[in-house]
């Protein structure tokens, strides 16, 4: 158990420091992997066209999603937005979020250290499982353990 001087905050820093340290991951990083990826989703005749149809500016989007995984895997708190409330309205289902990680996937593999890419994989399959699960939820669909959702 940590002494009860150790605050929060950090044990956070501390957390956020040995994940720099073993993986490299940094902002820099975060950026590059995030335009790499969606240079690809851009370009994919599957979930490019869902993309496409929401985000007309995609400068602004990209500087969201680097606020995002900055966020989401160093804890800075930059990223203020509801990605769940997004993600409701569109017309997307389980076979959009396995070529969202597969395109994913292969970005992180090319584009970060193994053990940085292993960090984001585990992210990210966590981040689309819970959509599609919230997504599944909020069209009145329960999806037990292992279950897709194909409205």
């Amino acid at each position: 158990m940590p002494p009860a001087t150790e605050t929060a905050a950090t044990r956070r820093a501390q957390a956020v420091e040995r994940l720099k340290a073993e993986t490299g991951i940094d902002d820099m990083m975060i950026e590059k992997l995030v335009r790499a990826f969606y240079g690809r989703v851009r370009e994919d005749a599957f979930i490019g066209p869902v993309f496409a149809e929401k985000i007309k500016d995609w400068e602004p989007h990209l500087h969201r999603m680097f606020s995002f995984w900055s966020s989401l895997m160093l804890m800075s708190g930059s990223y203020h937005g509801q990605p769940m409330r997004m993600h409701l309205p569109l017309p997307i289902e389980g076979a959009h979020f396995d070529r969202w990680l597969a395109l994913f996937e292969a970005t992180a593999r090319e584009t970060c250290p193994p053990a940085a890419a292993d960090q984001f994989i585990e992210r990210a399959r966590r981040v689309a499982e819970s959509l599609e699960l919230g997504i599944a939820g909020a069209q009145g669909v329960i999806l037990g353990k292992g279950e897709r959702f194909a409205p």
